[in-house]
């Protein structure tokens, strides 16, 4: 356990650092800002086994399937991202990796301010990760609403806060107060509310 930090940049440091967890990045809506955090913070090549991020619906839809809502900001759609991706991660890479190496799968999917300015930014985040190298599965979902009046803060804010969810998924999964604490870390709740999470998984 390292310690402690409120630093989101230091956290994805740290994490980077960590040969041994090691995951994927999907964002939808929003620029990448989790990722880019994490490739700011450097060495992100210790954590990050891919970004991407499909905009465009029919591709969207041809990677993570239809939604019968026709809606892409959700939570469906958050979880088939999750599903997916985690789904790569094990097929391509469980038994090439060092065998303690413990898996994550991060997405978003969020709709930031526009430019006039007539909508409301919100969004979807998630994690599924293994505590135990081989273990089972967790996950740990919230949805934000974005209440900077700015496009370029919103992103910003989705970028900490993602960041501050992957770090208290592995650091603070037995202590909730933390874990929920933490997600506020180097950001204020007057630019961001957490108005769901949702944790399944045995811890």
């Amino acid at each position: 356990m390292p310690e402690y930090t409120s630093d989101p940049r230091i956290k994805a440091l740290q994490l980077n650092l960590d040969p041994l967890k090691y995951g994927t990045f999907a964002e939808i809506g929003a620029g990448q800002e989790v990722a880019a955090l994490f490739f700011k913070a450097g060495a992100a090549s210790g954590t990050i086994a891919k970004t991407m991020s499909a905009y465009d619906m029919v591709f969207s839809d041809a990677i993570y399937g239809k939604e019968e809502s026709g809606r892409y900001v959700c939570e469906p759609r958050l979880m088939k991202m999750i599903s997916k991706e985690y789904e790569l991660l094990e097929l391509r890479l469980r038994g090439v990796r060092d065998p303690k190496t413990t898996f994550f799968a991060f997405a978003n999917t969020v709709v930031a301010l526009n430019y006039t300015k007539t909508n409301q930014g919100h969004g979807w985040l998630g994690v599924r990760f293994q505590i135990e190298p081989y273990g089972p599965t967790h996950d740990v979902v919230i949805h934000v609403n974005l209440l900077d009046n700015d496009n370029l803060m919103q992103q910003q804010a989705i970028g900490v806060i993602g960041t501050n969810l992957i770090y208290a998924c592995f650091y603070y999964p037995n202590d909730i107060d933390k874990f929920m604490s933490s997600l506020y870390d180097g950001i204020t709740k007057d630019r961001l509310e957490i108005d769901m999470m949702r944790f399944t998984g045995p811890v």
